[in-house]
């Protein structure tokens, strides 16, 4: 290991934890771990059996360390790296920051000029990408798309001209939802819906956007979804709605009524939708 001649020296340790499968802690993790003067943990309940698992044992505190109290426990942990402790980072499953708590901290270690040091590890994005089968490159992930079904489909639409393949978590109640708002701003590509990543009854589930698999909504817990880049000459559900709306506002009518008539055309589509695109245009 090259940390320094004093393993840990001070600093914050981002440490990758396993997605599923505990024989994925690397040995770097666990040293990491066992020696820290503190660890935070999105779950100490969690945390703690993971190490008891693996038989790291710890030689310092561990404390809760998640999205709801990141500010306020922020500046106690550079007052700890100040004083020259290491601090490890850990998230529930994974690479932390990866749509985890941390990156205010890793942010108030950088402006203080405090070393941040990655270990890293599994990571689910780059698992699913490694195995699903779709294009690997280029790639983007996206984190959790938002709710609202209006700000969803924009979300999505700001990839829509990049070529890449999107990577985005999602919990089993907003899947079909995200699905639909992809797309609508997508247009019909390939995606498929990993679950269980590195554990027993590990899954890849395939589709295409223009006709989802129902079956696929029953899974549980939170999945990695991955939507592959559009085939060539493919046109996106969102043009085909502007071409339309555009039409039938040539065609003359007010607003709405050339939302209902464009609504008619389209499948998918509800009336209501193409009268807020066109106001957002």
């Amino acid at each position: 290991m090259n940390e320094s001649n004093e393993f840990p020296s001070p600093g914050l340790y981002v440490v990758a934890t396993p997605l599923g499968n505990d024989g994925d802690l690397s040995p770097r993790a666990a040293a990491v771990l066992s020696a820290a003067s503190l660890i935070l943990a999105e779950d100490t309940r969690r945390t703690g059996l993971l190490l008891q698992r693996c038989g790291v044992e710890r030689s310092g505190d561990m404390t809760s360390f998640h999205e709801h109290n990141e500010a306020t426990k922020t500046a106690m942990v550079l007052a700890r790296i100040e004083a020259g402790e290491a601090v490890a980072l850990v998230s529930d499953a994974g690479t932390p920051l990866m749509s985890d708590p941390g990156f205010r901290l890793v942010r108030g270690c950088r402006d203080a000029g405090l070393p941040v040091r990655p270990v890293p590890g599994p990571s689910a994005p780059v698992t699913a990408l490694s195995a699903c089968g779709l294009p690997p490159i280029p790639y983007a992930f996206l984190g959790f798309p938002p709710r609202k079904e209006g700000q969803a489909t924009k979300f999505f639409q700001a990839y829509r001209d990049t070529g890449a393949t999107l990577v985005f978590f999602e919990r089993k109640t907003r899947l079909e939802a995200s699905l639909s708002a992809a797309f609508k701003a997508l247009g019909d590509r390939p995606y498929c819906i990993a679950r269980e990543l590195t554990k027993d009854y590990e899954e890849y589930l395939y589709g295409a956007l223009a006709s989802p698999d129902a079956a696929h909504f029953e899974i549980r817990g939170e999945v990695t979804v991955v939507i592959g880049p559009p085939e060539e000459g493919a046109v996106s559900e969102a043009d085909e709605a502007d071409r339309v709306l555009a039409q039938e506002a040539e065609a003359g009518g007010k607003p709405k009524e050339v939302a209902r008539r464009a609504a008619a055309r389209l499948s998918g589509w509800t009336a209501k939708q193409l009268y807020a695109r066109m106001r957002t245009q």
